[in-house]
């Protein structure tokens, strides 16, 4: 179906573009009726690499705070009140190890233990508490925590005050006033942990897993475009959290020829500070993947990188927060899609930017057509088309 776009005052030119609210009769509810435990965020990212100062580097340089720094171990925090938020072991290869998140307790952890049958272990001391580990469909451990040590708040970076619509016959009412606005050139500090995205070949059973297991409860759904007859492709999904509001997604999942992790983003304070640690990591020469820009699902103002061994990481601010009465919205999946106002999509963030990685999902998508899973010959001209739109 083509819809008119129509702009000017008052007039939103996405209404009816990207976003179709409500389900169809028979479609994905986006949440179990009845989860083991509803778990209250998420805690921390695992990462194994091979080179630990490198990887430090580039952490400061994009705003984190190092907590513990070993031969084998480097721990990495927001300045937000809270325990590590990624936790990076040295190992020969490059590699995302996993998720934990938050329970809202420690009962809820026995729980689930008790559930699944996997034990309850004291988790280390550098992070304190009790968490059980779960495997999910694609084989990827996921732990469950509480009780952890909190650290406090850390000194954050100055929120701007901005002279928005102020009138030039009542400055005396301005935010800022006999005052100029010299944002400083440094690293853009990172407040905490915000989600992280997923690609897995059988979406549907771990997106499902996920809600079962987590509470977790889905905010939007993507479809490939003519293809909605066949179910979503992709699920941004929160925390349950009752009439207490959350990030509108702390996990996303989404669906493709492998088992991989796609990409982690970070709160920053807001656009200046998103733009000047962009100046920040380009004169250090790190590499630029995508942005500055505005998403639609979730509203963040965005800007990714690439760190030093690859992964692509998120520096994002301004994120909607929905609580538990919302129903997820549902849209078609484009490339145009993915943003607001920005750049376009750089054939980095797709993943089609010609390298190592490209080529090592270009094998897996011909493995992927040979193998039983949800990724399917007609998946495939649907995620094609996403990448020429």
């Amino acid at each position: 179906m083509t819809t008119e776009i129509t702009t000017g005052p008052g007039v939103d030119g996405h209404q009816n573009i990207h976003v179709d609210q409500g389900a169809l009769p028979g479609e994905h509810p986006g949440r179990a009726k009845n989860p083991i435990i509803k778990a209250h965020d998420i805690a921390w990212l695992e990462f194994q690499k091979p080179d630990l100062v490198k990887a430090q580097a580039f952490a400061e340089a994009f705003g984190f705070t190092v907590t513990l720094r070993t031969a084998e171990e480097l721990h990495l925090r927001g300045t937000a009140a809270g325990s590590p938020c990624v936790l990076i072991r040295k190992g020969a290869h490059t590699k995302y190890l996993g998720a934990a998140f938050l329970a809202a307790d420690g009962g809820d952890v026995m729980r689930l233990a008790e559930t699944t049958g996997r034990r309850v272990d004291r988790l280390p001391d550098t992070v304190g508490g009790i968490g059980t580990t779960l495997t999910d469909p694609s084989g990827q451990p996921v732990r469950i925590v509480a009780d952890l040590d909190v650290g406090p708040e850390l000194p954050g970076q100055r929120v701007h005050d901005y002279n928005f619509a102020v009138r030039h016959t009542a400055t005396t009412d301005a935010p800022r006033l006999n005052a100029t606005q010299r944002p400083p050139r440094e690293p853009a500090l990172v407040e905490r942990l915000g989600h992280v995205v997923l690609q897995r070949a059988r979406y549907l059973e771990n997106l499902d897993w996920y809600l079962e297991h987590l509470g977790l409860i889905v905010s939007d759904f993507l479809y490939y475009d003519g293809q909605r007859q066949r179910g979503p492709v992709m699920s941004f999904i929160r925390c349950d959290r009752g009439a207490t509001p959350s990030d509108h997604h702390t996990l996303a999942l989404a669906l493709g020829p492998s088992d991989r992790y796609v990409h982690s983003a970070y709160q920053v304070c807001d656009l200046d500070a998103i733009g000047a640690g962009n100046r920040y990591l380009t004169e250090r020469g790190y590499k630029h993947s995508w942005g500055i820009g505005r998403h639609i699902q979730g509203s963040q103002l965005f800007d990714y990188w690439r760190d030093p061994d690859g992964f692509l990481v998120e520096h994002f601010s301004d994120g909607d927060l929905f609580d538990s009465s919302l129903q997820p919205g549902w849209a078609p999946m484009t490339a145009t899609g993915l943003a607001q106002w920005g750049p376009p999509a750089t054939t980095d963030f797709l993943g089609i930017a010609p390298g190592r990685a490209s080529l090592q999902e270009l094998r897996s998508i011909f493995s992927s057509l040979r193998t039983d899973n949800e990724f399917d010959s007609e998946r495939l001209r649907g995620l094609l088309k996403v990448a020429s739109t």
